[in-house]
């Protein structure tokens, strides 16, 4: 299987810069995994694909204004960090730039002086192990110096912070939204549950390397990063309950997959759990848990599109593909969704 295999054109100008003013007003391509058929519809429609017992499993997890910008004691200059995983009670590994300029040893104050750092290690990628210190609590200390870490693809400042959180975030801990999850309105989440949809959250906190490009020509050769995932035990019994009852169990995002799809394969059955997963769904994958997906649309020739070809074949997705940048949908992040049933 080769990682050309799933590479598209897509013009530049249909990559969305900014959310829509309403998160469910956007477009909602709804494609049919066993026939390849395609509807166009709005994102506020999601409802009437929905069917009473089914459940939604939502990605609960809430992105850290993870990109502070330090100045150094000695020298004054100017270092950018990115957290990328937190490591003990004050040490974080980080990316730094530029890293030169950050050494094991040098210190560095943020936010002026709210924060303090100091570089204590140098990993083998060339990431930096940072200890901070602050005046008040870390994370309160964040939401006042952080920049949320956008992708690289995301040139445009943006102005609301929350725009890059699902409403019903609540676990800090990501470095990227889940953004299939962008597109509910608590508004539209009480009308599902009014048609007697469930609701059940799982936590899975994003890393930076779900936008990591796949460099290897044979998709078997690539590495998949690791990512820490919380079932809770009464989302398990919802979706025990659910495929008893002959619901279907409706995967919000990639993130939401990979946390119910890691649970089975590590405990092999629908339960309660807690690990790290490096779980890499790609075609020939057999699904056990999820029986539909509300996903966004994906880079080329990444892990993200490789796992919505694995549910919904990638003749179908490639298609479905084309269909959209005919059609002027808006990719990645702040872009479009689609439902896959």
């Amino acid at each position: 299987m080769k990682t050309k295999d799933f590479f598209y054109k897509l013009p530049e100008e249909l990559i969305a810069q900014d959310p829509l003013k309403k998160r469910d007003s956007s477009k909602l391509m709804v494609l049919d995994k066993n026939t390849g058929e395609v509807l166009h519809k709005h994102f506020y429609d999601i409802i009437d694909e929905l069917m009473p017992q089914d459940c939604l499993i939502l990605n609960d997890s809430r992105v850290l204004p993870a990109r502070i910008y330090g100045v150094k004691e000695k020298t004054g200059a100017k270092v950018e960090f990115l957290l990328l995983n937190r490591k003990s009670q004050d040490v974080w590994e980080t990316l730094a730039g530029p890293g030169r300029k950050a050494r094991p040893g040098d210190k560095f104050i943020f936010g002026d002086g709210i924060m303090q750092g100091e570089v204590i290690e140098v990993t083998q990628e060339g990431n930096r192990i940072v200890k901070f210190s602050c005046k008040e609590n870390f994370y309160s200390t964040l939401e006042k110096i952080g920049q949320m870490p956008l992708p690289h693809y995301i040139t445009h400042e943006l102005k609301d912070k929350e725009r890059y959180q699902t409403v019903y975030s609540r676990e800090l801990g990501s470095a990227a939204a889940p953004t299939a999850g962008l597109h509910f309105t608590h508004e539209l989440l009480e009308k599902i549950k009014e048609k007697g949809v469930n609701i059940g959250f799982v936590t899975l906190h994003v890393g930076l390397g779900t936008f990591r490009p796949v460099k290897v020509e044979n998709v078997l050769d690539h590495k998949m990063h690791s990512e820490h995932y919380e079932v809770p035990k009464e989302t398990a019994e919802l979706i025990n309950k659910t495929k008893k009852c002959g619901g279907r169990v409706i995967s919000v995002g990639t993130t939401s997959c990979r946390t119910l799809e890691s649970m089975f394969k590590n405990e092999g059955k629908i339960k309660e759990s807690d690990g790290w997963t490096d779980i890499f769904i790609y075609p020939g994958y057999k699904f056990e848990v999820i029986d539909a997906l509300i996903t966004n649309f994906h880079l080329p020739e990444s892990t993200l599109i490789m796992l919505v070809s694995a549910f919904a074949g990638r003749e179908n997705i490639m298609n479905a593909y084309k269909k959209a940048v005919n059609n002027k949908y808006r990719f990645f992040s702040f872009g479009d969704a689609m439902f896959i049933r």
